[in-house]
């Protein structure tokens, strides 16, 4: 049995990622990529991510996806993943509140926010971990992308942006942080990035 690591699982983005920048070629060279890409984790000269130098991290990538385009993909993605959390809620028995003879059965709620958080996070992480993509994003044609090369987010870096997103929507605050923190890239800039995009240093691009 191979010791590798699957396609994906680790940090580094596997080197046939379509979507994953080549290094520009560098003046006077007859090669297009006479010069080596930046070793993982760092950053080119000049490149700082969040606009620290000169470099635009965006160089070579599409561009990003309108904020009421993502956020129309968030509503699909909710209604998808909302009717499977209705449907085993349901066939437990478990509601998001029982009130009967004034008591309000605070347990079967905790329950239901628990699978919420789970199956969202678990939606987001495998779909976007594969392919830069929910269903909701892919009908509309946007990925997300890690700002730093263009590649695909690895597992690690999806399970953080879906956790920022997901956990404070599903136990306290739904309507208030799903607001904030998808409604942040309407006003970020210059990367458009909602606030699990900051957290795990990605962006949406269109695919069109």
């Amino acid at each position: 049995m191979s010791s590798e690591p699957p396609p994906g699982s680790g940090g580094q983005p596997p080197d046939d990622d379509p979507f994953r920048k080549q290094p520009p070629p560098s003046e006077g060279s007859g090669s297009p990529y006479s010069t080596p890409p930046p070793p993982y984790g760092g950053t080119p000269p000049g490149g700082d991510p969040y606009g620290g130098g000169p470099t635009d991290p965006l160089a070579g990538m599409p561009p990003l996806a309108p904020s009421g385009r993502r956020t129309l993909a968030r509503i699909i993605d909710m209604i998808l993943v909302g009717i499977v959390v209705w449907l085993i809620t349901w066939g437990f028995g478990v509601s998001e509140y029982d009130v009967s003879s004034d008591n309000m059965q605070v347990g079967k709620s905790l329950a239901q926010s628990a699978l919420a958080a789970v199956l969202y996070i678990a939606y987001d992480t495998v779909l976007i971990s594969r392919s830069g993509q929910t269903l909701g994003k892919k009908w509309l044609d946007m990925r997300v992308a890690n700002l730093e090369n263009g590649s695909t987010p690895s597992v690690q870096t999806t399970l953080t942006r879906s956790a920022v997103l997901w956990i404070p929507f599903a136990f306290c605050c739904a309507c208030i942080w799903t607001a904030i923190s998808g409604g942040w890239s309407y006003f970020d800039k210059p990367y458009k990035q909602g606030l699990h995009d900051k957290a795990a240093k990605t962006v949406v691009v269109t695919t069109d």
